[in-house]
């Protein structure tokens, strides 16, 4: 299954083409005049010039089954001039990705993400200096009150980095909570989960207990401790802001399939 997962990791860098090799190779031109959308029996399609749209791997026909992940996927397309950038689709790598891994790996990406919740960034808290520690405090204790009251689990927070087992009976609770998930759904999950590196976070923006906002700020207190204390770093910044979108692209997926089927 850890195999199995790390594919499934780099499918998510999945473009026209694979994005861990950009570097490497000159970037496809443009080969279409015209990006739609086509409502089909199963959902919707997006069309160039007319022909359905496939996955850069594995050719399987990229079908949506709400509009509106169909119509941002379709927008990035359209918005490609003389070459195709798979860096600047961020929506189209995530739905490749899902798509790519299949419906087998739904349970791995369910129990990926129960296991960050198991290990969770909000349980793990530093002893000084006392600014952090309030912050975490503040921030990272009202999304596990929040959890804790929604699922009736406790938590068990600890100073430091050994390892503090959770309550058997709340990790069992955070599970079902991600129970009629599907594919699509639980890929942006992980995204989200990998990219803050929170379940428990994952789980409380599915369930709406926190916002997306709030969410990015619960993932970096410990990160704005640091540039509030020696300022922010150029690199560092441009990291982040990248990470955000690839997080909103997340986010934007689970919204439009928490709203319902086809439409």
């Amino acid at each position: 299954m850890r195999d199995q997962l790390e594919e499934a990791h780099k499918h998510r860098d999945d473009g026209y083409g694979r994005a861990q090799h950009l570097n490497q190779v000159e970037l496809p031109k443009r080969f279409y005049s015209t990006v739609d959308v086509a409502r089909g029996e199963d959902g919707y399609a997006i069309t160039l010039d007319g022909r359905a749209l496939k996955t850069p791997g594995k050719k399987i026909p990229v079908i949506l089954p709400v509009l509106d992940l169909a119509q941002a996927m379709a927008a990035e397309w359209a918005a490609q001039d003389k070459v195709i950038d798979p860096a600047t689709m961020p929506m189209t790598r995530l739905i490749n990705s899902a798509l790519e891994s299949g419906e087998e790996m739904v349970p791995a990406f369910r129990a990926e993400i129960g296991k960050f919740a198991g290990n969770d960034l909000l349980l793990y808290r530093a002893d000084s200096p006392q600014e952090l520690v309030d912050e975490q405090e503040r921030v990272w204790d009202d999304v596990l009150v929040k959890l804790a009251r929604k699922f009736e689990v406790g938590f068990q927070p600890t100073i430091g980095i050994i390892h503090q087992p959770q309550p058997v009976s709340t990790l069992e609770k955070l599970d079902a909570a991600l129970e009629g998930q599907g594919l699509l759904s639980l890929t942006a999950l992980v995204s989200i989960t990998g990219l803050t590196g929170s379940g428990l976070l994952a789980i409380a923006l599915l369930h709406q207990l926190v916002s997306a906002d709030d969410v990015w700020t619960a993932a970096h207190v410990d990160e704005d401790h640091q540039i509030r204390l020696w300022g922010e770093d150029e690199e560092a910044t441009e990291r982040r802001q990248k990470r955000r979108i690839e997080f909103d692209i997340a986010v934007s997926v689970v919204d439009s399939l928490r709203q319902g089927p086809i439409r």
